[in-house]
């Protein structure tokens, strides 16, 4: 029986749990696009990752051994060795999904090597993290429940108790699964509030940064699109008047000023819903041929009416429309100050987490590496209580659209045609 696909948005990415044997989710090649100024988010840099699954035996009372090897403790927490092996396997998976067929083997070796010497660093900032939010009294319930009811919509499930039965269906222990979420949430939020509020980039940097980049900002035309998908597979034709009126609602509200992504996230069956339906950027010739006619004689901002495609429902937006040849300072100043902002995050948060440590009590068993902090210190080994396998990370997938060099595939409703 094929396994139900349970999408999680979590660190900028998109999980996929349970995906059916052979599915391989492909990036696209196109950037994220760069938030204006006022809404830059927070970027995790090599982001602390969620704890995996403690994999352990069921206890015997009058065996005396200990039932789960733990290598580190963070303030009162502790990071088990099967959380650890099942990181350290998240990492190859992780570096396979980022090179895909991009890497020579040589160079996917080196990718591996370098996200697994990471893993106990990043399990302990994971830790360190979460721990804070709490003691900032952050509470983020509002916001697992309303991750959860989008996972559920994703999928297509009447009630959270829906839900709640394919996630235990596919193995996964309900809280672990929600405790994954809030854990993501409470990270999130503080990096944003403790790291990333505190980063500023001025104008006189930005007009800097142009100035010692020009060469590099020649372009051919092109344009950035986002996309708000309602999907009809499946569907029986009594179902298409209503499915198309809420594709002209979602029109209609963007039309009347509200913002695109946060209707797209709400409306939008494409799983680029997780970034505003946010597509990429597309030169001539990389889409379909009556798609491309229209998006390039439009203009920022604009959008497209309803479109009907062989997937569903289709209404685009044209973020930006880049003219041939030099981009000016106003085309690409979100970009620069994307760039700009995201060259800060990773010292600023490498030194937030360093002044985290100092104020901790982090100690690792001596054996293992922790590349940000001393290890080798003696640890006890204790009890400790059976865990349910936690929820696997997925991969992020984002979906192409038009046509690529080579004949792409996964496309989504954009380039189907009519």
């Amino acid at each position: 029986m094929r396994k139900l696909s349970i999408v999680v948005a979590l660190c900028g990415a998109v999980l996929l749990i349970g995906m059916p044997a052979g599915a391989q989710p492909q990036e696209s090649s196109s950037q994220a696009p760069p938030p204006a100024a006022s809404q830059a988010k927070p970027v995790t840099p090599p982001a602390p990752k969620l704890k995996g699954a403690a994999a352990t035996q069921p206890v015997d009372p009058n065996a005396g051994k200990t039932v789960e090897e733990i290598i580190a403790r963070v303030n009162n927490e502790i990071i088990t060795l099967s959380e650890y092996q099942k990181a350290k396997e998240t990492a190859v998976d992780d570096a396979k999904q980022e090179c895909q067929s991009r890497c020579t083997p040589e160079q996917l070796q080196v990718a591996t090597e370098d996200r697994q010497k990471n893993t106990l660093r990043d399990l302990i900032d994971q830790s360190l993290l979460v721990q804070r939010g709490k003691d900032m009294g952050v509470n983020v319930e509002a916001d697992v429940i309303k991750q959860l009811d989008q996972i559920r919509i994703q999928n297509k499930l009447g009630s959270m108790e829906d839900l709640e039965k394919a996630v235990t269906s596919e193995g996964m222990n309900w809280e672990d699964f929600k405790n994954n979420i809030r854990s993501h949430l409470l990270t999130q939020k503080v990096i944003g509030s403790e790291v990333g509020s505190h980063i500023n980039i001025s104008d006189e940097e930005v007009q800097k940064y142009y100035e010692a980049h020009k060469t590099e900002l020649v372009r051919p035309e092109q344009v950035a699109l986002r996309e708000i998908q309602v999907n009809t597979q499946g569907k029986g034709a009594d179902e298409l008047p209503a499915l198309k009126k809420k594709a002209e609602t979602a029109l209609k509200r963007v039309q009347d000023g509200e913002d695109f992504g946060e209707i797209a996230k709400r409306y939008s069956d494409s799983s680029t819903k997780d970034q505003g339906g946010y597509l990429g950027t597309y030169k001539r010739g990389e889409l379909a041929k009556e798609l491309e006619d229209k998006v390039f004689a439009m203009k920022r901002n604009q959008l497209t009416e309803v479109l009907e495609t062989k997937q569903g429902y289709l209404i685009l937006q044209v973020l930006e429309h880049y003219d041939e040849g030099q981009q000016s300072l106003d085309k690409v100043r979100n970009e620069i100050m994307e760039k700009l902002y995201s060259t800060r995050m990773e010292p600023a948060m490498r030194a937030y987490l360093k002044t985290l440590r100092e104020q901790s009590y982090v100690i690792i068993k001596p054996g293992y590496q922790d590349i940000a902090g001393e290890g080798g210190s003696e640890i006890q080994e204790v009890s400790a209580t059976p865990e349910v396998n936690k929820q696997k990370k997925g991969h992020k997938k984002f979906l192409l659209f038009g046509k690529r060099a080579g004949g792409s595939s996964g496309k989504s409703g954009a380039d189907s045609g009519k």
